[in-house]
């Protein structure tokens, strides 16, 4: 169940996570309150899916009603989950650790959503996405495969971008 609603959240980030930024926002709301719930509380999977689908929900209600502080939020979030998936990926498990790297990844992801709102989505997106569609296929240790899914997203999403100012009329 995990692994279809990984791959699904990290397609649909990888092709529109800039366009469904409250999708942005509740995929990083799912993926903190799931990776929250398993770290700290051993009970079944599905308890950790229905924590983190709740915290998505809020997080998505969030994203539509207060944008800024939930983009802010979320592209703590997101940076955190994608530095500790790379140095995961790197091999640096350790727990100890684990805490620093996602609070180093968090303030990168909230400084870049914060100068360059476009593209900071358009990037954390497409690597957020990327990190769940290789979690989900379970292709960690596939650097290559992250890398494309991720050139992928960011090329798609610029494009739709490009062409979203190209019909914009000039401002006078």
């Amino acid at each position: 169940m995990l692994t279809l609603i990984d791959a699904i959240l990290g397609g649909a980030l990888l092709v529109a996570g800039r366009k469904l930024f409250w999708l942005f926002v509740a995929a990083a709301g799912f993926v903190t309150g799931f990776q929250l719930t398993t770290r700290f509380f051993q009970g079944p999977e599905g308890l950790a899916i229905i924590v983190g689908l709740v915290a998505g929900a809020i997080f998505a209600i969030l994203g539509i009603f207060l944008q800024t502080i939930a983009i802010g939020i979320a592209g703590f979030l997101a940076g955190g989950y994608v530095l500790q998936t790379l140095t995961a990926m790197l091999g640096f498990e350790r727990l100890a650790v684990t805490w620093l790297i996602f609070i180093i990844g968090g303030i990168i992801g909230l400084l870049l959503v914060s100068f360059l709102f476009d593209w900071a989505i358009i990037t954390l997106s497409s690597l957020a996405g990327a990190a769940l569609v290789v979690e989900a296929f379970q292709l960690q240790r596939n650097g290559l495969i992250f890398l494309v899914l991720l050139l992928a997203g960011v090329i798609i999403q610029g494009a739709i971008l490009r062409n979203e100012e190209r019909r914009q009329p000039p401002k006078d």
